[in-house]
């Protein structure tokens, strides 16, 4: 069961209304790394879990509270929209530095949502359900959860740059603290299962399925040799194995040779292909 607390968990009011600014606040909330992005990742990778213990309730905990940033958002949202003039806007549009400021708001914000926040990003786009990864591999998830709350925790900090308003960014500032503790949660919870089952995943997969002999190469396929300089290319992996660097790597197959498809599937026809003129590098077509 879910109880819905009437009380925000922190202050969400802005100082000013300001309908430019509500626009760039719905990226944090309908946007790829939003909060409603994170609160259905965690939610659905909690009800994943096959049994209880402190990883479910972890991921229990922190989806709620992130149920309760989307509605501080969705508040901030609506008041910052709250009393906007817009008469003292209408006749403003006549300066064409006042229109192209103007023209930084989200006509949806009145005509679709009657000045509250929707589902989107800032530019309208509808939350995606493909955003969330909930895989049902705990170490997978929690890294997929540190992506996310350390690519949020980024937008948060420029939208932080972006406004005087003092209430805004106690918000903000809020929220950015959230997103720290968060950040250091899933650390931690990934370096306890990494203890426990190493740190490749899946930790189950059978290593003799694998071919060994690459599985700790770096191929080097840019110009020069910068990526050779890197703790990933020498000295022992993180699983235990040793780093090797190949500087020129060769292909370890011939190019291939594809049959002509079915009369049917209407593909180009084989006699244009064989009709083409080889480059100076490319041998012709049998």
């Amino acid at each position: 069961m879910f109880f819905h607390i009437k009380e925000l968990q922190y202050h969400a009011k802005p100082d000013c209304p300001d309908p430019v600014f509500a626009r760039r606040l719905q990226e944090v909330l309908g946007g790829q790394f939003g909060e409603i992005t994170v609160a259905m990742q965690y939610l659905f990778q909690g009800w994943n879990v096959r049994g209880d213990g402190k990883y479910k309730d972890l991921l229990m905990d922190t989806a709620t509270e992130e149920l309760a940033h989307v509605e501080m958002l969705a508040t901030m949202i609506a008041r910052l929209l709250e009393n906007a003039p817009m008469e003292t806007l209408e006749q403003a549009m006549g300066d064409p530095v006042v229109a192209a400021i103007i023209g930084g708001s989200n006509p949806q914000h009145a005509i679709v949502t009657g000045l509250g926040a929707a589902p989107s990003d800032s530019n309208g786009y509808p939350w995606n359900g493909k955003y969330i990864a909930a895989s049902g591999n705990l170490l997978a998830d929690f890294r997929m959860n540190l992506t996310a709350e350390s690519q949020g925790r980024l937008q948060v900090s420029r939208l932080y740059q972006m406004t005087n308003d003092r209430g805004v960014r106690d918000m903000l500032s809020w929220l950015l603290a959230r997103d720290t503790m968060h950040q250091n949660q899933w650390i931690a919870a990934i370096r306890e299962l990494e203890e426990k089952e190493g740190v490749i995943v899946p930790s189950t997969f059978p290593k003799e399925c694998e071919i060994q002999a690459v599985s700790h190469v770096l191929y080097n396929f840019s110009r020069g040799d910068a990526s050779a300089y890197g703790p990933w290319a020498q000295g022992t992996a993180p699983d235990g194995g040793t780093f090797q660097y190949v500087a020129h790597p060769e292909p370890l197959a011939p190019a291939p040779q594809l049959p002509p498809a079915p009369p049917y599937v209407f593909d180009t026809p084989p006699h244009v292909l064989r009709d083409q003129n080889p480059g100076p590098h490319q041998p012709p077509m049998a």
